[in-house]
């Protein structure tokens, strides 16, 4: 995965995780650079700290310390010479790539009017490598299924970071689009057109508009938009029958997606809680679980390299939590 990402990086920072095992280049998801502070690296399983030498350490100690000046060659790598012109990213604290990676800042915020204006004085860094896993959804999909409409329930993905959300809702689209519903009984059914709202870039990693992961051949994306924006865009513009929204959790947010269900369009949308009893406890999730925008919860968790996902119905978040039947864990499709 390191290859995905090492035109972005200074020579002397490719220099020293080319050292790393090559057992592990692959398994890289995160890449934490902060100056003059020690380098460290996530596979997903463990976070390390890394030598000049590229050996991977417990404990920071003994790392390597990226310099003022590798991070400087590095904002510049990334905002592509101008910070300017990355000035709504920089508000938002994080620049997406090429390729849907997404580079996460930490510095000292700007303010206008008492809200953030942007970051200067940029001093840290998370290079968070994005993956295609075609097939991640296989063994979730099924599940899903709306037999009467031929299509997909709306469904709400729960989990914390790094749990594979977003890799999940990208092979949904991608299936679902193109009629691979993985069960016997929805063989003839036809592929739906999907209307991925994506914020972030990361889904779909559109370049100049165009997909560069693979989401299907009926699907169109809105790319680099405000999600209850890009919601009511896509319904007027696009008629997707199926909409797929990453993170959630603002109050617009959850007026677009009340309004694409009262619409009759199926939502598959991504939020972070460590679970259900957790997300509706969170005023946007909690309104729109009570108000039945959601049909199922899907529960994430990384297990090893595999994918764990626990289906509970939407309902469940009105009950007591002893009250939620399905309970057990299901192993998914592995992610290197």
């Amino acid at each position: 995965m390191l290859k995905k990402v090492q035109h972005l990086l200074p020579s002397e920072l490719t220099e020293v995780l080319g050292r790393i095992p090559d057992r592990l280049k692959d398994a890289v998801e995160e890449i934490r650079i902060r100056e003059n502070r020690p380098l460290e690296i996530s596979t997903g399983l463990a976070f390390w700290f890394v030598s000049a030498q590229g050996v991977l350490l417990p404990n920071p100690e003994n790392a390597y310390k990226p310099s003022p000046e590798t991070c400087r060659k590095l904002l510049e790598r990334v905002t592509n010479h101008s910070l300017y012109a990355m000035e709504e990213e920089l508000r938002r604290g994080y620049i997406t790539v090429a390729g849907g990676h997404r580079i996460g800042l930490a510095g000292r915020t700007v303010l206008e009017h008492g809200q953030v204006r942007g970051i200067r004085d940029i001093a840290a860094f998370n290079v968070r490598i994005a993956r295609e896993v075609i097939g991640a959804a296989a063994s979730l999909l099924p599940k899903l299924l709306d037999h009467q409409r031929r299509s997909l329930q709306s469904t709400l993905v729960i989990a914390p970071p790094q749990q594979g959300k977003t890799t999940l809702v990208r092979d949904l689209a991608r299936a679902v689009s193109s009629g691979a519903w993985g069960h016997p009984s929805a063989m003839d059914w036809p592929g739906r057109k999907v209307g991925i709202v994506d914020e972030r870039s990361e889904i779909a990693a559109c370049v100049r508009g165009v997909p560069t992961f693979n989401v299907g051949p009926r699907t169109d994306v809105m790319d680099a938009c405000p999600k209850a924006e890009g919601m009511m865009m896509m319904l007027r513009s696009m008629s997707p029958e199926i909409m797929i929204v990453d993170e959630i959790g603002r109050e617009e947010d959850g007026d677009a997606i009340l309004d694409a269900s009262h619409a009759g369009v199926t939502v598959i949308a991504t939020a972070h809680a460590k679970d259900l009893e957790d997300a509706r406890g969170r005023p946007v999730l909690g309104r729109l679980l009570a108000a039945g925008a959601f049909q199922q919860c899907v529960e994430l968790r990384r297990n090893g390299g595999s994918l764990m996902s626990r289906v509970l119905p939407a309902a469940a978040a009105g009950r007591a939590p002893a009250a939620r039947e399905p309970t057990a864990w299901k192993g998914g499709d592995r992610h290197g």
